[in-house]
C-alpha cells in the first residue's frame, strides 16, 4: 500500500517539475499566478412593445329639434258607464298660447258639475264652475257581498315519534 502511495507522489512531483508536460499544447509555460482573462458580458435585453392604437371615433352630431313658436293641440274624451254610474268628459285646446278647456262629471248626489277654464301667460288660470241637476243620487252599481266561510279548525295530534330514513323497525 505504501508503494502505491509512493508511486503516485512521484508521478505528481515529476509532472509539476517537468515544464510543458501539462500545458495542453500551449507554448507558454505554466505559471502559478492567476491571470484573469477578459470576460464577455452580454448586453441587457430590452423588450419593446408597440404603442397602443388609439382609434378616434367622431361623436354623433346631435341636432336640436326645431321649436314650434306657436304650438297647438286639441284632445277630448268621455266616459258614459250606466253599470257603474261613471259619467264624465273632458276637452282641451291650445291655440295661440291660450288654453281653453272644460270637464264635467256627475257627483254622487246626482248633480252635474261642469268646469270651464282658460289659461294663458298673462291672466293665469281662470275657471268657472257650474252645478246643475237634481238632488237624487246617481245610480251606482253595488257588487254583491261574497260570503266567506271560516276555515275549519285544525286538529293537532299528540306527540308522534319522528321517523327519518327507512320505516323498518
Amino acid at each position: 500500500m505504501y508503494a502505491k502511495l509512493f508511486i503516485v507522489c512521484c508521478a505528481c512531483a515529476a509532472a509539476a517539475a517537468a515544464p510543458g508536460l501539462l500545458d495542453y499544447g500551449y507554448s507558454a509555460p505554466i505559471s502559478h499566478s492567476v491571470v484573469s482573462a477578459p470576460v464577455a458580458v452580454a448586453a441587457p435585453v430590452y423588450k419593446t412593445y408597440a404603442a397602443p392604437v388609439v382609434k378616434t371615433i367622431a361623436a354623433p352630431v346631435v341636432h336640436a329639434e326645431p321649436i314650434d313658436p306657436n304650438p297647438a293641440y286639441s284632445y277630448a274624451y268621455g266616459v258614459q258607464d250606466p253599470h257603474t254610474g261613471d259619467h264624465k268628459d273632458a276637452q282641451e285646446t291650445l291655440q295661440n298660447g291660450v288654453v281653453h278647456g272644460s270637464y264635467s262629471l256627475v257627483e254622487p248626489d246626482g248633480h252635474l258639475r261642469k268646469v270651464t277654464y282658460t289659461a294663458d301667460k298673462i291672466n293665469g288660470f281662470n275657471a268657472v264652475v257650474e252645478r246643475t241637476g237634481g238632488t237624487h243620487a246617481a245610480p251606482v252599481a253595488i257588487a254583491p257581498a261574497h260570503v266567506v266561510a271560516a276555515p275549519a279548525p285544525i286538529a293537532i295530534a299528540a306527540h308522534a315519534p319522528l321517523s327519518f330514513g327507512h320505516g323498518w323497525h
